[in-house]
């Protein structure tokens, strides 16, 4: 089974550029995730006749949200947190919006797994919405992935918004501190790891230079100057059935570029 993950920055964007097909034509993912589709369902024209799709977009027109787009039939979709976690950690509203009416988590349940799709709120420059991520969204959406996993193994992807170690981007120490880079966000981060899920990108390659996400400006991209911050995660007990991981940063059409997992299950 192969999964792809890409924040797309704008579904509508990438359908003008003519990137989202090619892709489905190499790769042929069995599933296909997306972040940031800034879109309801039926103001984007995808068309994947093989594929059965699912939205969840954020209550904001053409903000957030999240997709996912597969070829088998879930058993069953959540859009969410659950209401306990919520209110158990306290999301708040913070001056931002509701974090919870953007869209940011889908869920998919098949039968030997749940598949998860997040989009995880950014610090912000002024790092005004790390207390957001630091203090109840990390945590909440690690307590959920923890609460699916009592059922069957887990498996999320998407934007997260963190470069976990300073292999993970170009100019760690110029970064430091910065909104993606704070020791609170790389402690969530880690928290997962420490949970016993498993990094799938580090089981086949390592060092630096293996970026997912690139600035528009000083030709970025190009020189690969760039971070990784979308990632393919994977429940301890599924981590035998990985059988390849990696990035895609010759797909264009978005600033971040697709990242992949295969699973043999």
């Amino acid at each position: 089974m192969k999964i792809i993950s890409w924040n797309v920055n704008g579904i509508r964007a990438v359908l003008r550029k003519d990137a989202l097909a090619p892709l489905i034509k190499t790769e042929d993912p069995d599933i296909l995730c997306l972040q940031e589709t800034k879109a309801q369902p039926g103001e984007a024209a995808v068309d994947l006749p093989e594929y059965k799709d699912y939205w969840y977009s954020a209550v904001k027109k053409g903000y957030s949200g999240t997709a996912l787009f597969t070829k088998e039939e879930p058993q069953a979709i959540v859009n969410g947190l659950p209401d306990k976690l919520i209110a158990r950690f306290e999301l708040p509203d913070d001056g931002y919006g509701d974090p919870h009416a953007e869209g940011r988590v889908l869920t998919a349940e098949y039968s030997k797994f749940f598949l998860v799709t997040v989009y995880t709120p950014n610090a912000k420059e002024d790092l005004s919405r790390l207390a957001l991520r630091a203090k109840h969204w990390d945590p909440a959406f690690l307590a959920y992935c923890l609460q699916l996993e009592k059922k069957k193994p887990v498996v999320f992807c998407g934007d997260l918004n963190v470069a976990h170690t300073e292999l993970d981007l170009a100019n760690p120490k110029a970064n430091k501190g910065k909104k993606g880079f704070t020791d609170e966000e790389r402690a969530g981060f880690q928290a997962f790891l420490d949970s016993g899920f498993v990094d799938t990108l580090r089981l086949f390659r390592q060092g630096n230079g293996l970026y997912t996400w690139w600035s528009n400006f000083g030709g970025a991209r190009e020189r690969n100057v760039g971070w990784r911050i979308d990632y393919f995660l994977v429940s301890g007990s599924l981590r035998g059935t990985v059988t390849a991981a990696d990035i895609h940063p010759s797909v264009l059409g978005s600033d971040h570029c697709p990242v992949s997992l295969s699973l043999d299950l």
